[in-house]
C-alpha cells in the first residue's frame, strides 16, 4: 500500500488527476506486489479492466492497493485499486481498479510460481474470477496476434 497526495502537477484541463499519471502509480505499486512474490525481474505484458471510477482532486489523497491475485508459471495477475480520501471532510472513496499481467522476464523459469491465500472477503472474491480473466486474456492475445498480422509500417498519410 502506498499513498499519494495530489498536487497541482497532477491535474488536467478538468483539474482531476491526468489519467496517464494514475496509471505510472498503479504500475509501479504493482511491481512491487510482483517482484514480493516472485523475487524476480518482472515486466508490464498488460492493463485489463481499468476502471476509472471517480476522479482525484487537489488534495485529495489516494491510497493505493495493490495484491496478486492468481498465478501461473512466468506470469501473475495483480489487482489495484485507488481509494481517494477527501483530506478536509475524511470523505472516501473507490476511484481507480484495474488488474495488470506481469510475466518474469527470465525464460528459463519452469517452475510454477507460488500460489496466493486471500484473506480479506474482498481478496476472496477478487482472486476467485482469477481462472475466467486468464481464460479472456488468451483469447484477446489471439486477437491481438490476429490484428497485429494486419498491422503495417507503411505510412498512412499520403506524401
Amino acid at each position: 500500500m502506498t499513498t499519494h497526495r495530489v498536487f497541482q502537477p497532477d491535474l488536467n484541463e478538468h483539474q482531476s488527476v491526468f489519467g496517464g499519471k494514475i496509471l505510472s502509480l498503479v504500475d509501479d505499486s504493482a511491481s512491487v506486489a510482483a517482484v514480493r512474490l516472485t523475487h524476480k525481474t518482472v515486466v508490464t505484458a498488460s492493463f485489463d479492466h481499468v476502471s476509472f471510477l471517480q476522479p482525484f482532486h487537489l488534495d485529495d489523497s489516494m491510497i493505493l492497493t495493490a495484491y496478486v491475485t492468481g498465478t501461473g508459471t512466468r506470469s501473475l495477475e495483480v489487482f489495484v485499486k485507488i481509494v481517494g480520501e477527501n483530506l478536509t471532510t475524511g470523505e472516501r472513496f473507490v476511484g481507480f481498479t484495474c488488474f495488470i499481467t506481469y510475466v518474469i522476464d527470465d525464460r528459463s523459469v519452469t517452475t510454477p510460481l507460488p500460489g496466493i491465500t486471500p484473506v480479506t472477503a474482498e481478496q476472496r472474491y477478487i482472486c476467485s474470477g482469477y481462472g475466467h480473466r486468464h481464460d479472456q486474456r488468451a483469447i484477446r492475445r489471439q486477437e491481438q496476434r490476429d490484428l497485429n498480422s494486419h498491422v503495417t509500417t507503411d505510412s498512412p498519410w499520403t506524401e
